[in-house]
């Protein structure tokens, strides 16, 4: 997937590329939940992981650089995960390989995204260098219970998986 998320404009975690995108004036975008947000099981959507170890907020401190908490629904829906195979994902160098309920009945089509409205929220700016006293792991959480709350809001609002 590297060449394929590449050609979007995606590039490797690591604190030395994005201070380089934040340094050149790109926007950088973090999903601090990382692989597990992604492979979480449908019962499981919506319901945050931890934020990792506070590295997305190091990041907008040394960039100097404010975090904008963004929430999204809709998009765990659109690849709904009911289990995982790791044993066999192993030799293609995947970490899983996510068991749908069209993947693998429908073969490689059943990879396609469900179609499914998103709704996204964009929450108020956290400046972390006005808290530069607190532990990175303590903004973290709190970023990670701003987003929180912001997709409640969202699942009390929205009528239907597809049709908002």
């Amino acid at each position: 997937m590297r060449p394929v998320v590449a050609r979007i404009g995606g590039v490797r975690a690591s604190m030395q590329n994005a201070l380089g995108l934040c340094e050149r004036g790109h926007l950088v975008g973090v999903f601090p939940e990382g692989l597990r947000g992604a492979g979480k099981p449908y019962h499981k959507r919506y319901r945050l992981t931890n934020f990792g170890r506070g590295g997305f907020v190091r990041l907008a401190r040394t960039a100097r650089v404010p975090i904008i908490p963004v929430a999204i629904v809709g998009a765990e829906e659109a690849h709904p995960v009911v289990a995982k195979l790791t044993r066999l994902a192993k030799p293609f160098g995947l970490p899983y390989i996510p068991i749908s309920p069209t993947f693998p009945l429908l073969g490689p089509l059943g990879l396609l995204p469900v179609p499914a409205r998103w709704s996204i929220q964009i929450g108020e700016v956290i400046s972390p260098v006005s808290q530069a006293d607190r532990d990175p792991l303590e903004v973290a959480e709190q970023v990670r219970s701003v987003v929180d709350r912001m997709i409640a809001d969202l699942l009390l609002e929205r009528r239907s998986i597809f049709f908002g």
